[in-house]
């Protein structure tokens, strides 16, 4: 209990999922968290649950405006940002000969530029608070070629890079960057008992990744006991990527 005591958190793509999952286990660990999402609804409904520790903002996180709102409201409320948490994501599965642009298009700016709308928009804050832990969420795609999609691979492979960019830029305000590499999570649409099974046998520890597990590396990396982390790929495969 309180490993990120009186942090200051924004976490994108907040209202299920992996999102909500952080969103809980940030508030557990004594943060205030601010989360956003399109999915004003399950926002509501969310920051009902977790009481006075959490604010829900509806965000576009491709648009710069809708980021410079979030900041001006969280640091209105709660003060300069600590932690952000890039996680909102997309996917579309197509081959290449048949990828449409506009899908391509709409993945590269929810993965890609929403990533880097965020780094850009926090940094002024987390400089008013003397430090701060960007969490850029990519995903074992971002590090290895993967039958997902040409659009998903390539903006999870930018995140990779742009993360170690801000790494080497921002080390000198003591904000640390660091990007999360999970496989395949357990969630509703995919569990054990959906396909996942066989998914789990192609593991070394011989099971599917769950959210809270993600979220525990999130912590992690939110909280004081990684201060000398920066620049790096943490992966949680299940040593998938060993093979």
């Amino acid at each position: 209990m309180g490993r990120v005591n009186g942090k200051v958190v924004i976490v994108t793509g907040g209202t299920g999922g992996m999102g909500a999952s952080h969103v809980k286990k940030f508030v557990s660990e004594g943060a205030q968290v601010v989360f956003t999402d399109l999915d004003e609804g399950a926002g509501r409904v969310l920051q009902d649950e977790m009481g006075p520790q959490s604010l829900f903002i509806k965000q576009d996180v491709t648009d710069s405006e809708s980021w410079n709102k979030v900041i001006v409201e969280t640091e209105k409320n709660l003060g300069p940002v600590n932690v952000l948490v890039n996680n909102a994501g997309v996917n579309y599965s197509e081959e290449t000969e048949a990828f449409p642009e506009d899908e391509y298009d709409r993945v590269i700016e929810v993965n890609q530029k929403a990533v880097f709308l965020g780094m850009k928009a926090v940094i002024p804050s987390m400089k008013k608070a003397a430090s701060g832990s960007i969490i850029n969420i990519s995903s074992i795609g971002g590090i290895r070629g993967r039958m997902e999609s040409v659009a998903y691979s390539a903006s999870k492979f930018a995140v990779t890079g742009m993360t170690k960019v801000g790494a080497l830029e921002l080390g000198k305000y003591g904000i640390r960057v660091n990007s999360v590499h999970p496989s395949l999570v357990n969630t509703g649409l995919f569990s054990e008992s959906t396909g996942g099974k066989a998914v789990a046998s192609d593991r070394p520890l011989g099971r599917v990744l769950t959210k809270e597990e993600v979220s525990a590396l999130v912590l992690y990396l939110a909280s004081d006991e990684s201060s000398y982390t920066t620049g790096a790929e943490h992966v949680i495969d299940g040593g998938l990527t060993a093979r």
